[in-house]
């Protein structure tokens, strides 16, 4: 069966509006729908500016992670990608591609390097590059450069920008941080999850301790599917390993900067609790911790149906 994707916001070159909405982005994804977005360009601007090739690439990346923020704005994070080098592989050394796009257009990528070399640079502001060599790709901010975990913020004038969402979601559940329900039932939550039924999770504010404590805390939701679920029968409890998230400051756009980010797994449960298990990108080394969180979840509209 082919699932059905439908393009909500497109936008051009210059990021101005084509079709579509951000409203109707909006409500797609403040309704737990999955995000993907779809851009183009040419291998000589973007891949290999040496080359004669004019050739057009079709792209399309998964978001498996997306951002809710003031309730008025959509950002996506993919969280699973290796760099790529086209047409043939991989990049030279083993890292994580953590980009992140803005229904605006803008973008940002984080990466933090794997392979064990050693790296002494020190946290901070970074030279802007120019670009000179792909006048497409305008670099806005550029942070820690010379440490494991280098950042920047940027737009590339893609030929287009679209996003694609897929409805496929019910919230069922919504609870406070202290676990008490304001809507839905818990039995419609276990029901779906026992016929097999995929779960998603919406954290409310779950990076608000990445924020300068001087700032005004801006609200935020992060939808992330869940990978494993428990259910403990006589407690009625419900808990969940998630797949990976990645966290940064919540600010729009949403991009990185620097000692503001992080990324790793979280195991929430339907009392409100969260435990944390959140790798410091710079130096790899993981910290448990706990925090306690209202939460939406939502099961596949598709399975919920037959239960």
């Amino acid at each position: 069966m082919t699932t059905k994707w439908n393009c909500v916001l497109e936008l051009d070159r210059q990021r101005q509006h084509v079709s579509g909405s951000t409203v109707a982005l909006q409500k797609s994804i403040c309704a737990g729908a999955d995000l993907r977005v779809g851009t183009g360009f040419r291998h000589n601007e973007h891949i290999d500016t040496t080359s004669d090739s004019n050739e057009l690439i079709r792209e399309v990346m998964d978001f498996r992670v997306t951002y809710l923020l003031d309730s008025h704005w959509v950002a996506g994070i993919e969280t699973l990608r290796m760099p790529i080098s086209l047409p043939d592989g991989f990049g030279p050394r083993a890292s994580m591609s953590f980009f992140i796009y803005n229904q605006d257009g803008h973008q940002a990528i984080a990466r933090p390097h794997l392979d064990g070399q050693p790296a002494h640079g020190e946290l901070g502001p970074s030279p802007v590059a120019s670009h000179a060599e792909m006048p497409k790709c305008h670099e806005l901010a550029s942070w820690d450069a010379d440490t494991n975990a280098p950042s920047s913020n940027f737009i590339y004038e893609f030929e287009y920008f679209r996003y694609f969402v897929h409805d496929a979601w019910e919230e069922v559940l919504s609870h406070n941080a202290e676990g008490q329900i304001e809507s839905g039932s818990l039995e419609v939550l276990i029901d779906a999850f026992t016929e097999g039924g995929e779960i998603k999770v919406a954290i409310h504010n779950l990076c608000t301790d990445l924020g300068s404590p001087e700032e005004t805390q801006l609200e935020h939701d992060v939808f992330v599917h869940v990978g494993a679920g428990y259910y403990y029968t006589e407690r009625k409890q419900f808990m969940a390993s998630a797949n990976p998230v990645v966290r940064t400051r919540p600010r729009i756009p949403l991009g990185y900067g620097t000692s503001c980010w992080d990324f790793g797994w979280v195991m929430p449960r339907t009392d409100g609790h969260l435990a944390r298990w959140f790798c410091n990108p710079y130096t790899l080394q993981f910290e448990k911790s706990s925090t306690r969180h209202s939460m939406r979840w939502f099961v596949s509209r598709s399975v919920k149906s037959n239960v």
